[in-house]
């Protein structure tokens, strides 16, 4: 048999270590931590969005500009992509690139205007419509009402 008074107690846990798992199991962290996921993952179908399908659009409208290799060299050689004067070890100003970034952020931003637009409609359906005060309030109305009428 183990004799328990020969073995050495574990260290005390600390308080904040249950704070932080009343915190980490809350709902919002949880609901919070979904949300990045989903969004990580939206962020990539957006990517391709914008690149795949708009930029080639958008290029095509002005006039065959690829926005990602619109850039001004700063210093070093200019090749004949992004891609090729950056391995020349040349310093760029990727304006294409931005333009992709806001695009994508543009895209983004409407996608979750128009999705905060569903949920907020569906949660106002779901919304009961509020009765009647109960029979109580409305009598204690009343009588405030009754003694501010009174008051000089």
């Amino acid at each position: 048999m183990i004799d328990a008074s020969n073995l050495p107690s574990l260290p005390k846990k600390p308080a904040w270590v249950n704070e932080f798992q009343k915190f980490i199991l809350r709902g919002n962290v949880i609901d919070l931590a979904v949300g990045i996921i989903i969004g990580a993952a939206f962020t990539s179908i957006v990517n391709s969005l914008v690149k795949d399908l708009f930029n080639p659009i958008i290029g095509l409208l002005v006039g065959g500009v690829d926005f990602s290799n619109v850039y001004i060299v700063l210093t070093g050689e200019r090749g004949p992509t992004l891609e090729a004067t950056q391995a020349l070890g040349s310093v760029t100003l990727n304006i294409g690139l931005f333009i992709n970034a806001v695009i994508q952020f543009l895209i983004v931003a409407f996608a979750i205007f128009w999705l905060i637009k569903v949920i907020s409609r569906f949660k106002d359906r779901m919304t009961p419509e509020a009765g009647p005060p109960p029979a109580d309030v409305v009598l204690l109305g009343e009588i405030r009402d009754l003694l501010k009428s009174r008051q000089p």
